[in-house]
């Protein structure tokens, strides 16, 4: 299973970066595929997925439970680590603290889960998403924008609450849930539609991360960034596999699914704020060894489960 899952996603994630580094297509274009993943093929996926199950099968408390207070853990975590020991600042601790404490859900995740589990992948993937967006990022953005901003939390807290609202992956998951709440079936001829715009979602975006990853190369390696990488392709999916123990009603596939997620890389994301806030090379090096590192753990966790 490990060779079946895994084998497909190296190769699409190769093709990009050659592509990109023969100059085939250019990084631009990258950007625009990458944009029209998470744009358009990953909500009509989340759309036609979610809105053809019952609303039952979508909420798992446990889950919700499990991940949120994982992740918060991690990113608390990381957070004072970096502030207190490594001496970075508030902004930057903040960032820093998101590549430990959040996936590359969308792309990857998406992928592996939907050849793991089919459709069913979508429930896992949109908790975490909104999990990841509402909670996470949403903290990250607040205490970066406090650290450049002082004094001004109101206004940043609105800012923030205006982005995430525009954020078209929780659009979707939010109303593939309402579709399924008042069991809406959508015409055949849109959910075909949509079903076939989902499909290009997992290829597209791994070619995406593959040519996004051209140019960035493995150049000094601090310690911090070491400690960033092992907070989150190993702790994070150590608590949060151990909080899904704790916890009642986790089925066997929830708990999978769920600590795969969490061994995933640092999301793409992750290097983009870095660059914005002035990390550069303090993020872009641990999301390049986070991804090679990060593939390799949810490879062994395939490999040792299914």
């Amino acid at each position: 299973m490990v060779l079946t899952v895994i084998l497909p996603i190296i190769f699409l994630a190769i093709l990009g970066y050659l592509s990109v580094a023969f100059k085939i297509i250019t990084p631009a274009q990258i950007q625009a595929l990458s944009a029209f993943v998470i744009k358009i093929a990953l909500p009509a996926f989340l759309i036609y997925a979610l809105s053809s199950k019952n609303i039952h099968e979508l909420w798992h408390p446990s889950y919700v439970i499990a991940y949120a207070v994982g992740s918060l853990i991690i990113f608390a975590s990381a957070y004072l680590l970096f502030w207190r020991y490594f001496h970075f600042n508030l902004t930057q601790s903040a960032i820093m603290s998101m590549g430990a404490s959040m996936s590359n859900t969308g792309f990857i995740g998406t992928a592996i889960l939907t050849m793991l589990i089919g459709s069913h992948a979508a429930v896992y993937i949109s908790l975490t998403l909104i999990i990841e967006n509402i909670v996470i990022l949403m903290l990250v953005l607040i205490i970066a924008e406090m650290g450049q901003q002082q004094g001004q939390m109101l206004r940043v807290i609105k800012l923030t609450l205006k982005n995430v609202s525009k954020n078209l992956v929780i659009a979707a998951i939010f109303i593939g849930l309402l579709l399924s709440w008042f069991n809406v079936d959508l015409p055949a001829q849109v959910h075909y539609a949509l079903e076939m715009l989902g499909k290009t979602a997992a290829p597209l975006a791994l070619f995406a991360i593959g040519g996004s990853l051209y140019g960035i190369g493995l150049k000094s390696i601090e310690i911090n960034g070491v400690i960033l990488v092992i907070f989150k392709v190993l702790l994070m999916p150590l608590v949060i596999f151990l909080l899904f123990l704790l916890l009642p009603d986790v089925s066997l596939e929830m708990r999978h699914a769920g600590t795969l997620i969490a061994a995933l890389p640092m999301p793409i994301a992750f290097g983009i704020f870095g660059q914005m806030y002035g990390l550069n090379e303090r993020a872009l090096t641990p999301l390049m060894l986070s991804t090679f590192l990060g593939m390799l753990g949810v490879s062994s966790l395939i490999y040792l489960w299914y």
